[in-house]
C-alpha cells in the first residue's frame, strides 16, 4: 500500500469499511435463520460507524469524539490465530459465521495497524488507533462468543 497522502490513505479505509458493511448486509439477507440474519445486521452497523467517523474526519480534519475517546488495552486471545478463514455460504453453521467475521476482524485490525504506521499527522495516528482499538474490541467479542459456543457443543 502506498498512499500519496493522508486523503488517500483515509479514503482507502472508508472503502475498506463500505466494503465490510456491504458484505454483511447482503449476506444477512441470504440467513434464513433470524439470528444469524440480525447478527449480520449488527456487524455491518458497527462498520458503517467506521465508515461514518472516517467520512467525518475526510470532511472536516476533525473528529471531536477523539478528544474523549478512552484508550485501553485490548486483550488479544488470539482464537483467531487457530482457526482457517472460511468464505460465506448461505446458512452456514454459528460457528463458522463466527470464524468468519473473526479473521475480517483481524484483517481489519492489521490494515489500520498499517496504517497507523503510515499516518504523518497525530489527528490521523490517533484516528487510526481509536480504529484499531474498535477492531479489536470487536475481535475479542467474536472470538469470546467463538469460544463459549465451542464450549457448550463441547469443544
Amino acid at each position: 500500500m502506498d498512499f500519496q497522502n493522508l486523503e488517500a490513505l483515509i479514503a482507502f479505509a472508508i472503502e475498506n469499511e463500505k466494503e465490510a458493511a456491504n458484505f454483511y448486509e447482503e449476506n444477512s439477507e441470504s440467513e434464513m435463520m433470524s439470528g444469524k440474519k440480525q447478527m449480520l445486521k449488527e456487524f455491518a452497523t458497527e462498520e458503517r460507524k467506521h465508515q461514518k467517523m472516517l467520512e467525518d474526519y475526510l470532511a472536516t480534519g476533525v473528529v471531536d469524539k477523539l478528544d474523549d475517546y478512552r484508550f485501553n488495552w485490548i486483550v488479544d486471545i488470539k482464537r483467531s490465530d487457530y482457526v482457517d478463514a472460511v468464505e460465506y455460504k448461505p446458512g452456514m453453521a454459528y460457528n463458522e459465521l463466527l470464524m468468519l467475521a473473526m479473521k475480517r476482524e483481524e484483517a481489519a485490525l492489521m490494515l489500520y495497524n498499517q496504517l497507523q504506521d503510515k499516518a504523518e499527522s497525530d489527528g490521523a495516528k490517533k484516528l487510526f488507533k481509536m480504529l484499531c482499538q474498535e477492531e479489536a474490541k470487536h475481535k475479542l467479542a467474536l472470538e469470546t462468543m467463538y469460544d463459549d459456543y465451542m464450549a457448550k457443543m463441547g469443544d
